[in-house]
């Protein structure tokens, strides 16, 4: 008895670990298209585990990612694939390396290369394909099947055309540059402030912005402080003359003070002629503030100790 034992330790020890996987019924099995000017959604439901879906933000390429109601997934990493499907013969499952695992209701989230390779791969009919660990440590797989995708993917793709060319994420801090001195707006920086009121005319929440203008450390301090607050005044000029309510902006000017970088160069000098802007939701309109070159810039950067002497005020 005991010999018949040990003959069969080999065999079970070659048996695959027992597992699950969450797929839908091929019948069954269909995609969904949601969404609006600032994401679309293309989506499966897996029975009994939660969703897969494609997320394409704007400004942003599609991602894939895994949502689920329950703790099915452990944390640590996971392999992704664009697996062959049986009606496939002769054809192999395409790695596409591995992908975090973290806690929440969103617990796999891909790089935006890894989703663009998921939807090259359903329209081949391939399945995206995770494999993973349960919180008990038992092997699991998640499996998108490519049924019916070909229809769905056409409508993802007009949704995505109707996307705005930016998120809130995109805007939230950002900067127009004077490389050419003086406090004129040039192409660049209007094309840029453009695409900013494009966004904000799509999301009245965003209701708040402080605007800081700087310097490069040519010339005196005071004749920086008013260029400064020069080019701080034409941003909010443009932005006011697009419809952004002055009771929403606030001016802040500080002339050399805080570079992006050491004024030791003329490269250099040019980046640091700038406005920031820093975009926020308040939940109340905030009352209107005189303009200050006293509190800390927005944008908050560390100083950098002025490498250059000062001499005169050719373009800062």
């Amino acid at each position: 008895m005991r010999l018949r034992y040990l003959t069969l330790l080999p065999l079970l020890a070659s048996l695959p670990a027992m597992g699950i996987t969450f797929q839908d019924r091929i019948e069954k099995a269909g995609w969904k298209v949601e969404g609006d000017q600032f994401e679309c959604r293309l989506s499966q439901d897996v029975p009994r585990f939660g969703t897969g879906e494609f997320v394409r933000r704007a400004g942003e390429q599609p991602v894939f990612r895994l949502k689920t109601s329950e703790n099915w997934l452990s944390h640590g990493s996971a392999t992704l694939l664009a697996a062959a499907t049986p009606w496939q013969p002769g054809r192999g499952d395409e790695s596409l390396g591995s992908v975090r695992i973290q806690g929440g209701a969103t617990p796999l989230n891909t790089s935006e290369s890894q989703g663009r390779r998921l939807l090259t791969g359903l329209m081949e009919g391939r399945s995206p394909l995770v494999k993973a660990r349960s919180r008990n440590g038992d092997p699991l797989e998640v499996r998108i099947l490519p049924a019916k995708f070909e229809s769905a993917y056409q409508n993802f793709q007009l949704c995505a055309a109707k996307l705005l060319p930016v998120n809130f994420d995109q805007i939230r801090h950002s900067m127009v540059g004077f490389p050419k001195g003086g406090s004129d707006l040039d192409e660049v920086a209007r094309n840029k402030l453009d695409i900013i009121l494009q966004y904000l005319k799509a999301d009245p929440t965003v209701n708040h912005v402080v605007i800081s203008g700087f310097t490069d450390n040519s010339g005196n301090r005071l004749d920086n402080r008013q260029e400064s607050r020069l080019r701080a005044m034409a941003v909010m000029q443009y932005l006011k003359a697009s419809g952004v309510p002055e009771e929403q902006m606030e001016i802040r000017f500080f002339g050399e003070q805080y570079p992006l970088v050491a004024n030791n160069s003329k490269a250099n000098r040019a980046k640091n002629r700038r406005v920031s802007m820093v975009f926020t939701r308040e939940p109340v309109a905030a009352e209107p503030k005189s303009e200050s070159s006293t509190d800390a810039p927005a944008e908050a950067p560390a100083a950098i100790p002025a490498t250059a002497s000062q001499g005169g005020k050719p373009s800062s």
